[in-house]
């Protein structure tokens, strides 16, 4: 690197400046003084002892500028060169790299600001390192079922009948079923999503999930009950809000004991529509809450895979209800006390989108 492009040499720099602009500013006072006020006879001696005394000056402020430049140069360094041999070893995988804030206060906002960059590239490296995990995790299950099943039908201890074919089918549409939810995953996460947005009654919309999903209430013993009949226009692409909404709900049926309720309501909140699936199923304890949203997180880590879902359904929900413009929150009062889950959209204005 050239001298003239490194801190301290600029720093350096501009005191050589500032000292040579005194100089030659004292210089030319204290000429423009001596015609003005010294006698013609004690100019010369005059002259000499101005000379003598700026040149020990600009000396003197030249040395303690340049001795001072250095000092806060390398006080500027110090932690400078620390964040940048900490973003070098982040770069090739220390994550856990943090920087100790200086004494410095611009100086402290920026190791602050990086050790909170580094805190959130070690989480993205945690959730990538656990998505690895949980795809495998959830691959090898219906994978050691089929094997299972192809192993005993080749060594004779299974019997090849309709009824080892359908349960082998059945793993064969749960493993479908999951890649295509990480497929759809993938797609919502990175923006690739396509939609078509149109106007939608989501009063209308919850309606027609309900009537889907009564056959599996009735199987289920629940009591599933629909409210806020008034038009909640929404502009909104119809199948992918059906398919969030067809989530909430499913959720809502696959948590709530048999006698239990579910119920799904739809309400306009100045320029906003809930949407809101409440059950008093099993609840969500507390410490789970801030972690519904993520990839393959289950409240309940007994369940079963078959039962329980891919475990990305709400992500996928989540993700879909932001490509259009709304949001999902969760609530529960308790384990045993049921939740809530709220869809929101913004209203469709018509007036708005006309003009």
């Amino acid at each position: 690197m050239k001298p003239w492009r490194q801190l301290r040499w600029q720093l350096v720099g501009v005191q050589m400046i500032v000292v040579v602009v005194g100089v030659v500013t004292l210089s030319l006072m204290a000429n423009w003084l001596a015609q003005q006020s010294i006698a013609a006879e004690l100019r010369p001696a005059f002259a000499q002892a101005i000379s003598r005394a700026l040149v020990v000056a600009a000396v003197a402020a030249g040395l303690v500028g340049s001795l001072v430049s250095l000092f806060l140069v390398g006080h500027l360094l110090r932690p400078l060169n620390g964040i940048a041999r900490s973003s070098h070893r982040i770069a090739v995988g220390h994550y856990e790299e943090r920087v100790t804030p200086p004494q410095i206060a611009e100086l402290a906002d920026l190791a602050a600001s990086f050790n909170q960059m580094a805190e959130a590239l070690q989480q993205v490296e945690q959730q990538r390192i656990a998505l690895i995990g949980n795809v495998a995790h959830e691959l090898r299950t219906p994978l050691s079922s089929l094997e299972a099943y192809l192993e005993g039908l080749i060594d004779g201890i299974v019997p090849d009948d309709p009824e080892t074919r359908t349960a082998m089918q059945h793993e064969l549409r749960r493993l479908r079923r999951l890649v295509n939810d990480l497929q759809t995953l993938s797609r919502v996460e990175a923006g690739q999503v396509e939609l078509h947005p149109i106007p939608v009654d989501l009063a209308e919309l919850a309606q027609n999930i309900v009537c889907q999903l009564r056959p599996q209430v009735i199987d289920a013993e629940l009591e599933l009950i629909v409210g806020g009949a008034s038009p909640a226009p929404v502009l909104v692409d119809p199948d992918r809000a059906a398919q969030i909404v067809l989530n909430l709900v499913g959720n809502a049926i696959r948590y709530t004991p048999a006698g239990g309720q579910v119920r799904v309501t739809t309400a306009v909140q100045g320029d906003q529509v809930e949407l809101r699936v409440a059950d008093n199923g099993i609840g969500i304890p507390p410490e789970a809450l801030p972690y519904l949203f993520e990839r393959f997180y289950r409240v309940d880590h007994s369940r079963s895979r078959s039962s329980g879902g891919s475990g990305i359904g709400l992500t996928i929900a989540r993700h879909l209800a932001w490509a259009m413009g709304g949001d999902i929150s969760a609530a529960s009062p308790g384990v045993g006390q049921g939740a809530v889950f709220t869809l929101t959209l913004p209203v469709y204005q018509k007036e708005l989108s006309g003009a």
